[in-house]
């Protein structure tokens, strides 16, 4: 009988792509939920027909911070694991709206571990994030620095690890924390106001507009696709030593974001200049991480470098203009 696994912001972007390898694995019943306030149904539609029926994966509308209805959802389906990615992910929505992405990235999470701890899960995977560092002066940045959260996003992160650990050590509740650095790749919105720089930088090269670099261009960051952040949660699922642990999960190789844009100019076939706009505030100048831990732990090694993964979002855009 196969082990059921909860996804929560499964019809985002991460969470729809971590639940297209779990189910391609063929290793487990998937529960998706998600009450889609940012989250769009036809990242997961595909998972819900041709073949799929509620013994493969199952959709449930909801909210992370409705304890019932996740109570429920987890003795009813008899889930195993939950993958824990519902949030507000994004820095400058935190700055803007702070009193609502701690509502959503702290309570919500809380609420979870506690429906989680209540119905005895064997464990919880919960994204955190490289904003868990701040600015530091050492690279590459390794899990035992202290955190120095720079934005109301960073502070629920740091707030979501130590509740992980609470949870952890007093309630026996195995938890285990991923902290993602810059995550890129498909059903990533570039439309949004607070969209990632990579799918923002494709989707003007694509409607002939200058990629806007905010400040000056020349802080690094280390982009890791987001089939590699499946696999980590695959690989997660498979490892009885990781518990009670946070882990990078990143390529261990940075890049400016000046790089970034001339490589997707280059790689669109135009001819732009790129724009400069003020630096933002909660932005972090260099962030590249040590993937020590998730190679020794999770014998994880990515699997896609920049431009091969550059290649599967680009080579669309050229082969459709």
């Amino acid at each position: 009988m196969k082990e059921t696994v909860l996804i929560t912001g499964a019809a985002g972007f991460i969470g729809s792509n971590i639940a297209d390898y779990l189910r391609k694995s063929g290793e487990y019943r998937l529960i998706l939920l998600d009450d889609l306030s940012n989250g769009r149904m036809e990242n997961i539609a595909h998972l819900l027909s041709s073949g799929a029926s509620s013994e493969d994966v199952l959709f449930v509308k909801g909210s992370i911070n409705d304890y019932e209805l996740l109570k429920a959802v987890l003795v009813d389906e008899g889930v195993d694991y939950v993958l824990h990615h519902a949030a507000v992910a994004s820095v400058p929505a935190s700055i803007a709206d702070p009193k609502h992405s701690l509502e959503v990235n702290i309570d919500g999470t809380l609420t979870l571990f506690m429906a989680a701890r209540d119905s005895g899960v064997k464990k919880v995977v919960y994204a955190s994030s490289s904003a868990y560092y701040g600015e530091k002066n050492e690279s590459p940045l390794v899990e035992t620095m202290p955190p120095d959260p720079l934005s109301p996003y960073a502070s629920s992160k740091v707030m979501n690890e130590f509740l992980g650990r609470h949870f952890n050590e007093l309630y026996g509740m195995p938890t285990v924390g991923l902290r993602y650095f810059n995550v890129y790749g498909p059903r990533q919105d570039p439309n949004s106001q607070y969209a990632a720089v990579i799918p923002k930088f494709i989707d003007r090269c694509r409607k002939g507009l200058p990629p806007v670099i905010f400040g000056d261009g020349e802080q690094t960051r280390d982009f890791v696709y987001v089939k590699d952040v499946a696999l980590a949660n695959y690989r997660i699922l498979k490892t009885a030593g990781a518990d009670g642990r946070v882990i990078n999960i990143g390529t261990g190789d940075g890049i400016t974001v000046n790089r970034i844009a001339k490589i997707i100019i280059e790689m669109t076939g135009s001819a732009l200049k790129p724009e400069y706009a003020p630096e933002r505030p909660g932005d972090i100048r260099h962030s590249v991480a040590s993937i020590d831990l998730a190679r020794t732990l999770l014998g994880f090694s990515p699997r896609y470098d920049l431009r091969t993964g550059l290649k599967e979002l680009i080579a669309p855009i050229s082969d459709n203009p």
